[in-house]
C-alpha cells in the first residue's frame, strides 16, 4: 500500500462536513464520556478524607482505585462483542444505566465494601463508553474528517482527568467527600436521559455468540496483569501476592491469546486478534503504549513529588497541572485539523521530540529549590507534546483495520490504556521509590532523596520514550479503503 502522508486532495474522498444527526450522536457520546472519565480521577484526592472517616487503612482504601481499574480491565475486552450484540442505543443505556447506579451507591453507601461495590458498577460502565465512542466515530465519520473528530476524543480524554482531581479538591475544601459522588449524580443522569432521547443506532447487530470461557480467561489475564503491576513497588503486600498474581496473570493470558486464535477461524472470538495482521494497526499501538507508560507514570509521580517534597496541598498541586492538561484538551481540535489535510508524520516526530525534551527537564532540572514556575512550564511541554501524538494515534490506529473490525479494535486500544497506564505508574513509582531509599540509607533527608527518586523515574521515561520516537518514524495515514486479509474476494468496505 502507498502512503497517504499527503494533503486529503484529489481522488482522496473528503467528508464536507457530519450530518448533523451524526453530529448530535458524537457530541452525546463525548459529553457521556467526558462524565465518567472525569469521575475515575476525581476519586484520588478523596482517598485521605475516606480514610479519615471509615477508619480503615491506606492500603485498604488503595483498592477503591486498583478496583476501579480492575473492574476496567476485566469488561473492556468484552465490548467488542458486547458491540455486535447490542444496538448502539442499548450499550448506551447499560453503560449510563450500570455508571448511575454505581454512583448512586457510592453516594450513598454507609462503609467500606459499600462503597467499593458503587465504585465497581461505575467502572463497569465507565469501560464500555469508551468504546463504544471510538467505534461509533470510525462508524459514522470518513476519513477526510477523523483527525478532527479523534481530535474532540483526545480533548476529553485529555481534560477529563485533569479536572478530576481539582473538582474533587474544590469539593472537599468545603462538603463531605460523598459530595464527589453527589455532584456527579444528577449531571450523569441528565446526560443518559438526554442520550437516549437523541441517540441513534449506527451499527450493525448480529446474533454473535459468547464464549463463556473467554470470559473468565480475560478477566484473569488482563485482571491479573493490571493487579500484578499494581503491585509492584507495594511494600505492604505480602511477599506472595505478586509472583502470585504475576504467574496467573500471564498464564491466563497465554490461554486466552490461544483461544481467541482458535476461535477466530469461526469468527467467533471474544476479542479478535486479528487486528494484529496489520501492521500499521500494530505500530501505532506499540507508540501509543509506550505514550500511555510516560504520561500516567509522569501525572503520578508529579503530584507525589509535589505534595510530599515540596509540601504543596492537593488543590495546589491540581491547578499547577490544570493549564497543560487544558492546553491538551483544547489543542486536540487544531491537531486533528492539521493531521487531516498533511498527515500524521508532521504531527507526531515534532509532539514525540518534544515530551522527550520535557521528560529530559524534569530529570535535570526537578529539585527542592526549583522555582515555582518551572514544574507548569515543563508540564505545558510534555503536554504540549502529547496533544500532537495523541488524536494522531487513535485515528491511525482505528482506521488501519477494516471496518468489520473496529469494535476489536476499539476495544484493544482501551484495554492497552489501561494496562500500559498501570505499567508506567508502577515503573515510576517503583524507580521512585527504590532510588528514594537508597539515598535515605546514605544520610540524604527525605525531601532531597524523594526529588532524586523521581528524577531518576523521569530519566528512564526520557530513554523509554526514544523507542517511542524510533517507532513514531514509521506510521503513516491509513488507506481510505483497507482490504479485509480474511475476505480478499469481497468488495472491500470504505473505511
Amino acid at each position: 500500500m502507498a502512503s497517504t502522508d499527503a494533503p486529503v486532495t484529489g481522488s482522496q474522498p473528503t467528508q464536507a462536513r457530519l450530518d448533523p444527526r451524526d453530529k448530535v450522536t458524537i457530541t452525546v457520546l463525548l459529553l457521556s464520556a467526558f462524565v465518567v472519565i472525569l469521575n475515575e480521577t476525581a476519586m484520588n484526592v478523596a482517598l485521605d478524607a475516606i480514610i479519615d472517616d471509615l477508619g480503615i487503612t491506606e492500603r485498604l482504601a488503595q483498592w477503591l482505585t486498583t478496583g476501579f481499574l480492575l473492574t476496567m480491565a476485566v469488561v473492556i475486552p468484552i465490548t467488542g462483542w458486547l458491540q455486535q450484540r447490542l444496538t448502539t442505543r442499548q450499550t448506551y443505556a447499560l453503560a449510563m444505566g450500570l455508571f448511575v447506579l454505581g454512583t448512586m451507591v457510592a453516594a450513598s453507601s454507609f462503609g467500606f465494601w459499600m462503597l467499593l461495590a458503587g465504585r465497581v458498577v461505575q467502572a463497569a460502565g465507565t469501560a464500555i463508553v469508551f468504546p463504544l465512542m471510538m467505534k461509533t466515530v470510525m462508524d459514522l465519520v470518513l476519513p477526510g474528517l477523523r483527525g478532527l473528530v479523534m481530535g474532540n476524543v483526545s480533548m476529553v480524554i485529555a481534560c477529563a482527568p485533569a479536572l478530576g482531581p481539582t473538582l474533587s479538591g474544590v469539593i472537599l475544601q468545603h462538603l463531605h467527600w460523598r459530595f464527589v459522588f453527589i455532584v456527579v449524580l444528577p449531571i450523569a443522569i441528565g446526560f443518559a436521559v438526554v442520550g437516549l432521547s437523541r441517540l441513534r443506532d449506527v451499527n450493525e447487530v448480529r446474533a454473535a455468540r459468547l464464549d463463556w470461557p473467554s470470559v473468565p480467561l480475560a478477566a484473569l489475564g488482563f485482571g491479573g496483569a493490571v493487579y500484578a503491576l499494581a503491585l509492584i513497588g507495594d511494600g505492604e503486600a505480602p511477599a506472595w501476592e505478586l509472583p502470585l498474581a504475576a504467574v496467573v496473570g500471564v498464564a491466563a493470558l497465554v490461554a486466552f491469546v490461544l483461544r481467541q486464535r482458535m476461535l477466530q477461524r469461526t469468527d467467533e472470538a471474544l476479542l479478535d486478534l486479528r487486528t494484529f495482521r496489520y501492521p500499521l494497526f500494530t505500530r501505532a499501538l506499540l507508540v501509543m503504549a509506550i505514550a500511555m507508560m510516560a504520561m500516567f507514570g509522569a501525572i503520578i509521580a508529579l503530584p507525589l513529588v509535589l505534595q510530599r517534597a515540596l509540601g504543596f496541598d492537593p488543590l495546589l498541586v491540581g491547578l499547577m497541572t490544570l493549564p497543560g492538561a487544558l492546553l491538551m484538551g483544547l489543542l486536540g481540535p487544531i491537531v486533528g485539523r492539521i493531521y487531516d489535510r498533511r498527515g500524521p508524520r508532521i504531527l507526531l516526530v515534532p509532539g514525540s521530540v518534544v515530551v522527550l525534551a520535557a521528560l529530559g527537564g524534569f530529570a535535570l532540572l526537578l529539585s527542592v529549590d526549583m522555582p515555582l514556575w518551572m514544574v507548569p512550564a515543563l508540564h505545558i511541554t510534555m503536554s504540549l507534546g502529547f496533544a500532537a501524538t495523541f488524536p494522531v494515534l487513535f485515528t491511525v490506529s482505528l482506521g488501519a483495520v477494516p471496518r468489520r473490525l473496529y469494535g476489536y479494535g476499539s476495544a484493544m486500544v482501551s484495554t492497552l490504556q489501561q494496562v500500559a497506564g498501570a505499567a508506567g505508574t508502577a515503573l515510576f513509582v517503583t524507580v521512585l521509590a527504590s532510588q528514594s531509599t537508597a539515598l535515605q540509607a546514605t544520610g540524604m533527608p527525605f525531601d532531597e532523596s524523594f526529588v532524586a527518586g523521581a528524577r531518576m523515574a523521569f530519566l528512564g521515561a526520557a530513554a523509554l520514550w526514544v523507542v517511542g520516537i524510533v517507532l513514531a518514524m514509521t506510521v503513516r495515514r491509513p488507506d481510505d479503503v483497507v482490504a479485509d486479509l480474511d475476505h480478499p474476494a469481497e468488495e472491500p468496505v470504505r473505511a
